[in-house]
């Protein structure tokens, strides 16, 4: 098992209740539903701050698609799945 630290965080009252009832729900500790919240949080916000430094990267390099084309690219690939 991974070695774990202890964090303290600040919430609602109504929202440490219903975490409350998910753990009763789901027969799991708040501690595990609150980690695994955060996890997935803090992945979700990495990976958006990557695809956006990488973006401003390609940006910076001119690797970039005209608008006019981008949307050509999205209406064509839209047709294949409405037909």
């Amino acid at each position: 098992m991974a070695a774990s630290t202890t964090v303290t965080v600040r919430m609602s009252e109504t929202l440490k209740e219903r975490l409350g009832l998910l753990a009763e729900k789901t027969q799991r500790t708040q501690s595990f539903l609150a980690e695994r919240a955060i996890a997935g949080y803090v992945e979700r916000e990495l990976e958006m701050m990557t695809a956006v430094e990488e973006g401003l990267e390609d940006f910076r390099t001119g690797n970039v698609v005209p608008h006019e084309e981008a949307m050509r690219q999205i209406r064509e690939t839209i047709a294949k799945y409405e037909s």
